[in-house]
């Protein structure tokens, strides 16, 4: 695999990790405080900590993507299988 292509799936993975971790530091502005913004959702949280997000994501992300260049380079996922099976028939 060339490092260009590692990158970008590395990105991707970084991006859907971040889907998934925005959530979990979210607390309602209700919970915090009697007064909310109009228009404001009541689910968003009163303060966006994008340090966290970031820490979590890169933490997470690396993780995912350590697993499946594991399983790529080990031979666990065989490519060429998948080539043959979705190639012209």
């Amino acid at each position: 695999m060339r490092w260009t292509a590692a990158l970008a799936i590395y990105a991707l993975f970084w991006v859907m990790t971040a889907f998934f971790v925005l959530p979990f530091h979210a607390r309602k502005v209700r919970a915090t405080t009697s007064e909310s913004v109009h228009g404001e959702d009541a689910g968003a949280p009163p303060v966006f900590m994008a340090g966290w997000v970031a820490k979590w994501t890169t933490g997470a992300a690396t993780t995912a993507f350590a697993l499946y260049y594991a399983a790529y380079t080990q031979g666990w996922i065989d490519v060429s299988a998948w080539v043959d099976r979705l190639g012209p028939q």
